[in-house]
Order: C-alpha cells, then structure tokens, then sequence
C-alpha cells in the first residue's frame, strides 16, 4: 500500500505503472472517492461538535429549569442526529469504495526495471554455466523418475486428481534432500528458521499484497476464514504485524513450508511433469530491514545470491532475469528471477523468484521501526525463493542423467542422500 498523499502527488506515475502491470484501476477515481470522503468527514466532524455543543446546552437548561429552551435544544437534537446518521451512511460507502481502490494501488517500480508486456520481455542479467549437451538421446524428468521408480505421476493424479504427483524412494530423499541443503545454507548465514501456520487468516493474506488480486489462486477453507498459504511469505511478514521491531541489524527468516496453488488460468501451460502442481514444497527467505533504498538493494541482491549459492552447489546451470513491469506483481518494486537449464523444454525454466518490496507489505501490515531521531518508519520488505520442489527435481535430475540412465548426484547433496554418489537403475 503506497500513501494517498504521495498517490496525490504522483498520480500520473501511479495511472503508468498499473497500466504497465496490467492492472485495473483509475487513479483520477481514486482521487476522486478520497476528495469525498475527506469533504464527508469534514462535515461529520463539524456536526460532531454541534452535538456536543447541544448536549452541554441541553444539560445547561435542564439544570436552570428552562423548559422553553430545553425543548427546543431537543429538537435541534433530534436535526442533527439525523443528519449525523445520513452523513456517517454516506461515508461508510464512500470510505469502503475508496479502501477498496487502495488495496488495487500498485507498488511504484524500480528505475532499472525493464518495460515489457509478459516474461517474453524479462532481460537477462548474467549467466552461470552453460546448457548440458548430451551425447546421446536425454530423458526427460518424467522417464527418469518412472525409471528409478521415484515419481509416480498416475498415482497422483488417481488420488488427488490433475497436476499431483507422489514422489518416492530416491524421489522422496532428492526432494527433502534439497531443502535441507538450503535450510543449512541459509542458517549458515545467520537466517532464524521458524515453523510457520500453513492456515491464515484473510487479513494476513491482504497485509502482504496476496488478496484481492490473488484470491482465485488461493484455496480457502469451506465455511472458514482460513486459507491455504502458496508461500511462506505470507506466516513469515505476518510474524510481526502491528510491532516495532529493531532493524539495526536487518531481520532475516527462513522457512520450509507446503504450498497451495489453484494455478487458475494457466490451463494448457506447462502442465507436463512436475513443473506446475498444485502442492509443492518451498524454502523461503524474508528479510525486513531500514526503509532505505541504499539497504534494501544490497539485501536483494544477498538474498539473490543465497540462491545462486543453492544452484552453484546443485552444480546447474543458471540465469538471472530482470523482470519486466508486465510480469511483475502488484506489490513488487524490482524482480529478479532465476531460470535454471532444463534439458527437456530446450528452455530455461524459473525456479526461484526475489523481490523487493519498499515498504508496500509493511504499510499495510504495520510493521515499523524506530530511527535515529526516535521517529516511527515503514521498514522494507523483501524474500526470495531459496529452492521450490518438486520443481527444482527437473533440472536435477535431467542435467545429471548419463547415458545408461543413471543419474549423478552433485556432491552437496551426498550426505543427505545416505552418501550415494549416483542413482542407478
């Protein structure tokens, strides 16, 4: 959520960027509801005092015995309660219309982010290794997972229905094996690991941007407010709404969770395999820190690393891709997204996404610090994807495959493996 007094100030800026993501919304009619219902609130306040100024007058008559008066005041009550009701009604309408809109309000973007329509328009940055070459004819992920008896899509799709899977022996421990890889990493470098609620509340979910524009891909519990989260972003920022937390060192987080998409709208795409399911597992980082843009850079570009770290040690080849303004996010000031090499697609494919978000998530779920003057600031926000799985299982299995259809696997991820050093058939 951005500030209406900086909305005002800005809103040719603001009209630009929701036009370039995409979304839905007229700043001029935002101006417009927040005009009225500061002219509304005016003569709310207005009448108010002329209540309480009656009262006092009322209370003055009843004391003097001055019936002729005191009747009089009573009616003049009865005329400004009235009016007070109509006017309180009118701003409530007019106040939700303009909540409403705020909460459609797009985070600015960032000077170096690129402009473009969708990811076809994404820039790449740099790139780590080179795509794997095969002398022989690749398997893909799929083959390889029904060759080492390890996936197991049928079965998945038997019980849960379309786009779910089971992973299984080797499949269940690479899958786990990856994220305890990154848990480590990321602990290594000072990270606080918490077990987080896979349930929250709505609120929680329109605190960090998710809702309303993202509520279609959310399940909800029937009956309940409580949904099913698709990030432990959402457990992780919530930890300290409403607090003033201590940023003299920037917070850092870290946490494993299940995830729940609808992946509504994305029939037909890339449905094959793994690379789009419904539940999956991920590694997430959050850190909250000062609102400078100067430190928030610098942590976007750690927590980028950190990741860069996690492929390095699955010894994938990689490349990092400015996002571009399309296919960004609402609450998204920059992007940047990993695209790891997948064999099968002839592509790269993204794997891990960080972002960085100013203050927008910590406006709307208050979460401030204290400067050096003792003044009360929105702290920034940003996370990223250390590594998402099943997802990260296309890359790693297709890129180490060998040609009698064993798969090598990268010497990080041995000791969680039993020290296996290679999947044989």
């Amino acid at each position: 959520m951005l500030d209406i007094k900086w909305i005002r100030n800005n809103q040719e800026r603001i009209q630009t960027v929701a036009d370039q993501k995409g979304i839905a919304i007229s700043i001029t009619q935002l101006v417009a509801w927040d005009d009225q219902r500061r002219v509304l609130l005016q003569e709310i306040e207005l009448l108010r005092q002329e209540r309480n100024q009656t009262i006092q007058e009322i209370n003055l008559s009843i004391y003097s015995h001055d019936l002729q008066h005191l009747d009089q005041k009573k009616q003049m009550m009865k005329k400004i309660n009235h009016r007070l009701a109509a006017l309180e009604k009118e701003h409530k309408t007019v106040h939700d219309q303009y909540s409403n809109l705020m909460l459609v309000v797009p985070n600015i973007v960032s000077p170096d982010t690129p402009v473009g329509l969708s990811d076809q328009d994404n820039v790449e940055v740099r790139r780590v290794g080179e795509p794997t070459g095969f002398a022989f004819e690749a398997k893909d992920h799929v083959k390889l997972g029904e060759l080492h008896r390890m996936i197991d899509i049928p079965r998945g799709v038997r019980t849960a229905g379309s786009r779910n899977y089971y992973l299984t022996g080797a499949g269940a421990a690479l899958h786990r094996g990856v994220q305890q890889l990154a848990l480590d990493l990321l602990m290594a470098k000072g990270f606080t690991l918490l077990e987080v609620p896979l349930m929250v509340r709505k609120e929680a979910l329109h605190n960090t941007g998710f809702f309303p524009l993202g509520q279609e891909q959310t399940y909800q519990i029937d009956g309940e407010d409580r949904y099913l989260v698709g990030t432990s972003e959402v457990p992780l920022v919530s930890y300290y709404d409403n607090e003033i937390v201590d940023v003299r060192e920037p917070i850092r987080l870290a946490a494993v969770s299940t995830c729940f998409r609808n992946e509504v709208g994305s029939a037909g795409k890339d449905v094959h395999g793994l690379y789009r399911v419904h539940q999956f597992s991920k590694v997430e980082q959050v850190i909250i820190c000062e609102d400078s843009l100067e430190a928030s850079e610098q942590m976007l570009q750690e927590i980028t690393q950190n990741a860069e770290d996690l492929l390095q040690l699955l010894e994938l080849p990689y490349r990092v891709m400015a996002v571009c303004t399309g296919d960004m996010s609402q609450k998204t000031y920059k992007q940047l997204d990993i695209e790891t090499w997948m064999p099968s697609r002839r592509a790269y494919g993204e794997t891990h996404s960080s972002s960085n978000l100013l203050d927008f998530q910590a406006r709307r779920s208050n979460i401030r610090y204290r400067d050096v003057q003792g003044k009360s600031r929105f702290c920034h926000t940003l996370n990223n994807t250390a590594v998402a799985s099943p997802r990260i299982l296309i890359p790693l299995l297709e890129n180490h495959q060998e040609e009698d259809g064993s798969i090598r696997i990268p010497e990080a991820l041995r000791k969680y493996m039993n020290g296996m050093d290679r999947l044989h058939i």
